[in-house]
């Protein structure tokens, strides 16, 4: 399968900040991939990039197999990309904004604003400021999808959308868009979202991509283990996997990449009374594992979790 994303070595410095730092990353066409990260993680910065919006300080990336810096006209009609926040010009109508998205497109096709709009219940005569936020994501969609796109880049295109608005957003898109060879990559704030829809996920932690594997393996791989102690509670030597301890009043809860008999031997010889492995769903090992103690953290990569 071919690869719709290609980045070598992405890097870029606002002043002595270094925002995003060496991402290498490869993304089959086809796939739906979940892009996350904390606030300041790079996330945004790194999908401007990608679309020749931010110029990179160092490494290259491809879009489509043509590089990001010089995309002709006809490949960005190949890309689509929805912004947070959805801005389109409020003064106008839907069916105003659909004529002028129309005319920066060699390619168009109007029967899927319309299906998309009349699917939401939109008309084309409302105009764009009386809309709602979930309503101008759907038109946002709308105009997204019309040139018929093979790839769609999304930056948090669920913010502020209520819990109803936004399932109904992300599985029409899911239906419209994941057809053959079409690709998805989105970063997202609501990790359930991510879990629902997403086959591949990657994390940002501090401008370095930490993880970059099937959105499964990353929440089997984690697991949060709590040792029960009788009297003081030891610290959990440091080793390899380990992401986090904390203790409540007697227990140690840890949080550790691929559990193994290792760690189980190391909690026998601390003590431990009883150790219960428990499973993480795809927002508790994220909240975990990029809450972690200042120190590096372990890495997933595609040699130890392969497709």
């Amino acid at each position: 399968m071919s690869d719709a994303i290609v980045i070598e070595g992405l890097t870029k410095h606002y002043g002595e900040r270094r925002v995003v730092d060496s991402v290498n990353l490869r993304i089959p066409a086809g796939c739906v991939y979940g892009f996350l990260g904390r606030n300041g993680a790079g996330k945004s910065t790194l999908i401007k990039m990608l679309l020749g919006m931010v110029q990179p300080d160092a490494g290259s990336a491809t879009l489509l197999g043509e590089n990001t810096r010089e995309l002709s006209p006809a490949m960005r009609g190949r890309i689509a990309y929805l912004a947070e926040g959805h801005p389109i010009y409020r003064w106008m109508s839907v069916g105003e904004a659909a004529l002028f998205s129309r005319a920066f497109h060699t390619k168009w096709h109007d029967h899927f604003v319309d299906g998309i709009l009349d699917h939401f219940a939109i008309s084309r005569k409302a105009k764009i400021g009386r809309l709602s936020n979930g309503q101008r994501a759907q038109v946002s969609l709308a105009l997204a999808l019309a040139p018929d796109p093979e790839l769609l880049i999304l930056d948090d295109p669920t913010l502020g959308l209520d819990t109803v608005v936004r399932r109904d957003f992300l599985e029409s898109m899911i239906h419209l868009i994941q057809r053959s060879g079409r690709t998805i990559l989105f970063s997202s704030h609501i990790l359930g979202d991510v879990e629902r829809v997403a086959d591949r996920i990657g994390i940002l932690s501090s401008g370095v991509l930490r993880v970059d594997c099937p959105t499964e393996h990353f929440k089997m791989a984690l697991r949060r283990v709590v040792l029960e102690f009788v009297g003081s509670v030891p610290e959990f030597p440091r080793c390899q996997g380990l992401v986090s301890q904390r203790q409540h009043g007697g227990k140690l809860e840890l949080v550790v990449v691929g559990y193994s008999e290792e760690h189980a031997a190391i909690a026998e010889s601390l003590g431990a009374v009883s150790v219960e492995v428990l499973e993480m769903n795809l927002e508790d090992a994220f909240i975990a594992y990029t809450r972690g103690p200042a120190r590096p953290l372990p890495s997933f990569e595609r040699e130890m979790l392969p497709c």
